[in-house]
């Protein structure tokens, strides 16, 4: 995480966007009345699904679950099926 100043944010914008998009940098940026984060909108939207995710009943433990099996046992799934 890259932490700056709303001042040097606003001097130095597309070299920080750049970077958030390039390396998956995530910008703290300070102003006098609190912090903000600027991320890529790919990483925006990984944590949206992730909490989007969790917030399934048993969804948590079914991804735990699902972790700890080994890939012999695991059965292929064609999505193209399943998207018709």
């Amino acid at each position: 995480m890259t932490n700056t100043n709303i001042t040097q944010a606003r001097s130095n914008l597309f070299k920080l966007a750049n970077q958030v998009i390039k390396f998956n940098d995530i910008i703290n940026i300070a102003t006098k009345d609190g912090n903000v984060i600027l991320l890529s909108e790919e990483d925006y939207n990984s944590l949206i699904e992730t909490v989007y995710l969790c917030n399934i009943p048993g969804m948590h433990d079914s991804l735990l679950e699902a972790k700890e099996t080994p890939t012999e046992e695991c059965e292929p799934f064609d999505w193209r099926k399943k998207l018709k």
